[in-house]
């Protein structure tokens, strides 16, 4: 028990004693508001070796830098952190690419992903072919900065107008989105609606005449249906508008190749 009379006269001794206990109060203080100061800094923000890391994520994943948009107010998640079952083979047709060659489509879809793409050249709804065009441009953007993703990944846009999309007008609307270098982009066609309408059938991709066929937004209706195809040819995933975000359908294309799109996943 302290025995120290506060009323008597302070001594020399008494004062230094009690400016001793002062200052190691307020010392002790300090330090617990410096501890709790750096403990609230380490649960708000990473620490340096942290961010290092996300630094260095970032710049092995370009899409990352198409950040957030109002559509699309999330992160993606990582990589090969979850799996994409197999929904059906994808289809075969006979297509003409943009030098008017006939191709088999399903040729053209072994060996590596494939994103493909119904469009026609006409449509001019800002929620529809350019939309899903300009999602296409930004993937390609993508792969060229990432070699490797440009060399296991090709983009397909497919008209399903053959009376107006020529394979020559396919070739200058290709010129208009397509950079240099990057993934392979074909830009396909049909002969003509015979051999259209099978490939739209088995893609479920609907497309219905317009009363008005002068419509300034285009003749067609139809849902915008991105699909995501497999190196063995199956389709693993389809985009429709609400999910056509660049970020995570790159995503999905780099969890097929972590997995290596191995032929014993089943539907």
């Amino acid at each position: 028990m302290n025995t120290e009379n506060l009323n008597a006269p302070l001594g020399p001794e008494t004062r230094r004693k009690r400016i001793v206990r002062t200052i190691g109060g307020i010392s002790l203080l300090l330090a617990a508001v410096t501890i709790a100061a750096v403990l609230l800094r380490a649960a708000t923000n990473p620490a340096e070796g942290e961010i290092s890391r996300a630094k260095t994520a970032a710049a092995n994943l370009p899409e990352l830098e198409l950040g957030r948009s109002d559509l699309n107010d999330y992160d993606p998640p990582a990589p090969g952190s979850y799996s994409l079952p197999v929904i059906k083979p994808a289809a075969d047709g006979e297509v003409l690419d943009s030098a008017g060659q006939l191709r088999s489509l399903r040729t053209m879809l072994d060996g590596r992903v494939t994103i493909l793409s119904f469009v026609y050249l006409r449509c001019a709804s800002p929620n529809a072919c350019p939309y899903a065009t300009g999602v296409l441009r930004q993937i390609h953007e993508v792969t060229c900065k990432d070699s490797d993703l440009a060399g296991r990944l090709q983009l397909i846009t497919m008209s399903f107008d053959p009376a107006h999309d020529t394979p020559q007008r396919m070739a200058e609307y290709g010129e208009l989105f397509r950079g240099k270098g990057g993934a392979d982009w074909s830009f396909l066609t049909t002969r003509d609606e015979t051999a259209l309408k099978p490939i739209l059938k088995a893609y479920d991709q609907t497309v219905d005449r317009k009363a008005n066929m002068n419509d300034p937004l285009g003749p067609y209706f139809h849902p915008v249906r991105v699909y995501l195809i497999d190196s063995a040819g199956r389709i693993r995933n389809i985009y429709s508008f609400g999910m056509l975000d660049p970020r995570m359908i790159v995503t999905d294309v780099r969890t097929l190749l972590a997995d290596g799109a191995a032929p014993s996943a089943q539907p």
